[in-house]
């Protein structure tokens, strides 16, 4: 039989054959690999990984978080395994973050009956905008005087006590909170993302900011400085309803690949998780000494200004507000600012001397500061006063007679006499102010003063009272007769 006659094969036969179909398998995996572009996160995408990877136990598997935030806003869809989610925000438009106690019984027990102070910011994705957030935030403020990079939306809020704004920074916002009850803030966010990139870029080539919430617990001295836990999640803003419009999009991408693609890529979530992060480098520095006005009244907002720098002490309260010369020094300039309470806008006008800021109008100023500062800030520039309700010309009976005067031709007395008035400017427009001003143009008690007639027809005297006062036309002009009372040592005044 033929089998009969093969021989055995030797070892060595056996051992390079083996060799030689091994080789033979691997031949063409290199040229495989290098024929294409390689991407080891889509090998990782495979469901093979997905599921042995699942198996993992995460570092932090143990490990629960004291808080928890969630925003109240969709994530997108096309985004990749393994990446961060990515939220679409509308400009301007109220969104709620739910601030979420964790704890375990017994865990920090220090915080318990307490508050906690929560600050909440908007800044940069990208470290290179990062290293440069400051002149971001300055040319912002330049292109949007008067407005803010974030705000809290008071009246939606739930649980939030004393909220605070600071006008220097435009990205920040805190406030108290009771961790053992409901607390939801509402935040607005104005700002886009194209407005911090390129113009030749599109909308949806904006750059991504990061919503970051660090809370902190008091220390011994009742201040907001121990550290507690920090989160942020990263979103783009759009103009509004654009962020609707990109959320549709991504969608209708994503049902449009094929369902090994869509395997490569998160689901979209209803709400955003915040996941934690370590505190932002400048918490330490504002937490070292509590906001201004935090033992004050709860929803005082905002803050009082202020450069929120730790030694900062409150400005002095200026009584009179003085006039700025237009020989004023930029130096001089920036002090007459300061003393008239416009120290958040000390920086815009650093090479403004007094004559440049006396030359703006007020559209300009109106832009630049935004409408009630920038109004407030015209009045001041131009050293206006608040018009009186009402002025009232008086003067005594005494007649001195002008000699340099010309006899009028009717040969009336009245044309070679002049008489002397005194301005009362009233506010109140009542009988008692009336009589207040009258006395100290007499020089005398008010109580000295018992009534105040005015002549009416055929000479009768009408008792002054409130409601004459409010119907006197303004610029009224009066000549002052007085009676001594009989009585007393008081005095009757009449107008004439």
């Amino acid at each position: 039989m033929a089998w009969a006659l093969k021989l055995p094969l030797t070892d060595e036969v056996i051992e390079s054959g083996l060799v030689q179909d091994f080789d033979a398998s691997l031949s063409g995996i290199g040229q495989e690999l290098g024929a294409g572009a390689y991407s080891m996160s889509d090998v990782l995408a495979l469901p093979i990984f997905k599921q042995e990877e699942s198996n993992l136990p995460p570092d932090n598997e143990n490990k629960i978080l004291p808080f928890q935030y969630v925003l109240c806003a969709a994530t997108s869809p096309a985004v990749k395994l393994h990446d961060e989610t990515l939220t679409y925000l509308n400009q301007g438009q109220s969104y709620e973050i739910r601030m979420l106690d964790n704890r375990k019984i017994g865990e920090l027990p220090e915080i318990n009956d307490k508050m906690a102070k929560s600050i909440i910011r908007v800044v940069f994705h990208d470290r290179r905008l990062q290293y440069t957030e400051h002149q971001q935030l300055e040319g912002w403020r330049w292109n949007r005087p008067g407005d803010r990079i974030l705000d809290l939306d008071i009246p939606m809020s739930v649980g939030i006590i004393d909220p605070r704004a600071n006008p220097t920074q435009l990205n920040t916002v805190e406030f108290l909170w009771d961790p053992s009850k409901r607390t939801s803030v509402f935040i607005q966010v104005h700002c886009i993302s194209t407005e911090f990139t390129m113009r030749k870029h599109g909308g949806e080539k904006g750059v991504p900011f990061r919503i970051q919430i660090d809370t902190f617990k008091e220390n011994e001295n009742e201040e907001y400085t121990e550290h507690l836990h920090s989160a942020s999640c990263q979103f783009k803003v759009f103009k509004p309803k654009g962020a609707d419009r990109k959320q549709k999009t991504d969608r209708e991408k994503m049902e449009k690949r094929a369902p090994q693609e869509k395997e490569k890529y998160q689901p979209s979530y209803e709400t955003t998780i915040l996941t934690e992060c370590c505190p932002w480098p400048e918490v330490t520095y504002v937490g070292n000494s509590p906001s201004p006005g935090f033992n004050s009244t709860p929803n005082s907002f905002p803050v009082p200004e202020g450069n929120g720098s730790p030694n900062h002490q409150p400005e002095p309260v200026v009584q009179v507000a003085d006039n700025l010369l237009p020989t004023a020094t930029p130096q001089d300039a920036q002090q007459w600012l300061l003393r008239n309470r416009f120290s958040p806008y000390c920086r815009l006008f650093t090479n403004f001397s007094g004559a440049d800021l006396l030359k703006l109008t007020r559209e300009d100023v109106i832009q630049i500061c935004g409408p009630a500062d920038g109004i407030r800030l015209f009045n001041a520039l131009k050293g206006r006063v608040v018009r009186p309700r009402l002025t009232i010309y008086v003067c005594q009976e005494s007649q001195q007679p002008r000699e340099q005067q010309p006899k009028h031709e009717n040969g009336d007395a009245a044309a070679n006499t002049f008489f002397v008035y005194h301005a009362i400017y009233l506010e109140e427009l009542t009988a008692a102010e009336l009589t207040e001003k009258l006395a100290q143009l007499f020089n005398i008690s008010p109580r000295q003063i018992n009534q105040i007639f005015k002549q009416g027809p055929t000479g009768i005297h009408v008792l002054v009272s409130d409601e004459m006062i409010q119907n006197y036309q303004d610029e009224v002009c009066f000549v002052l007769d007085t009676m001594k009372d009989d009585t007393n040592d008081g005095y009757h005044i009449i107008l004439k």
